[in-house]
């Protein structure tokens, strides 16, 4: 269970400025229903054109309610050109800090301040920028990368703290590290060029690694094994000597004899025992 600050509670459950401006000068939506936040901002402005109203529709979690009221109270009397300095951050220390798990929150009440200001301005609603590389959150590298840059984030878990991405199928984590890597300055290992054999090639490697690693450690213990074939990536084998009848057959199979064929040879190989 996460700890809240007194401040947190306070605003999630008093928030402050819900509802909607109806000549609001500004608007600005972000967030989706399916990605579990959504949050809507509307500012109105007096004739010095500083923010005389602010209010909020969010539809989220505590965190997501307390940070969008912690946002309109913290805009008010402001110029936009202060209100577009607020940054997540400011935004957390308002609220006394958030869960590292629910930095989220606060980034979606700082991009919907921005897009308000944007509204205001007359300016077009930026296109998707950049790659997705989460398709779960649909949340691109370019903003992977501001979320790193301006949080100093330095694991995938800080990523999807903070933008959701990882946070779903986990088959982006690959390429998440990578944007972290890269933006920290670090080296990013080159990836093992996949060599493809062919199936003599496949089957020379196999008697090679049976010879050189795996019969020398079974007939230690008065056990052999032969090749009888091997059927695309299916390696079949029979157990010979004591390994034929020992009832920690199939571990040794599988555990060491497929495990070495798969370190040594190729990783999809699969062994399985004939009689």
């Amino acid at each position: 269970m996460w700890e809240y600050t007194k401040t947190v509670k306070d605003h999630f459950l008093n928030p402050r400025n819900v509802g909607v401006i109806e000549d609001a000068d500004g608007v600005g939506e972000v967030g989706s229903l399916a990605c579990g936040d959504a949050l809507t901002l509307y500012f109105k402005l007096d004739e010095n054109e500083k923010i005389k109203d602010a209010k909020f529709q969010t539809f989220g979690c505590a965190s997501a309610i307390a940070s969008s009221s912690a946002l309109t109270e913290m805009i008010k009397g402001l110029t936009l050109e202060d209100a577009e300095k607020i940054t997540n951050d400011n935004i957390a220390e308002f609220l006394g800090g958030l869960p590292k798990q629910k930095m989220h929150c606060s980034v979606l009440g700082r991009d919907a301040l921005e897009k308000a200001i944007a509204n205001y301005r007359g300016q077009a609603e930026k296109k998707v920028e950049g790659n997705i590389v989460c398709e779960c959150f649909g949340v691109t590298d370019l903003e992977i990368k501001r979320a790193v840059r301006e949080n100093s984030l330095n694991s995938i878990e800080d990523v999807t703290n903070y933008v959701k991405a990882g946070g779903g199928c986990e088959s982006c984590h690959e390429k998440i590290q990578e944007i972290i890597d890269a933006s920290l300055g670090l080296e990013i290992p080159a990836k093992k060029k996949v060599i493809r054999l062919t199936n003599i090639q496949k089957i020379k490697l196999i008697e090679e690694t049976l010879e050189r690693e795996i019969k020398p450690a079974l007939k230690k213990d008065g056990g052999d094994i032969d090749l009888v074939d091997v059927d695309g990536n299916n390696v079949l084998v029979k157990l010979q000597g004591t390994c034929a009848t020992c009832s920690a057959s199939q571990i040794t199979l599988k555990h060491y004899v497929e495990s070495k064929l798969r370190e040594l040879v190729a990783p999809e190989l699969l062994v399985e025992e004939v009689h």
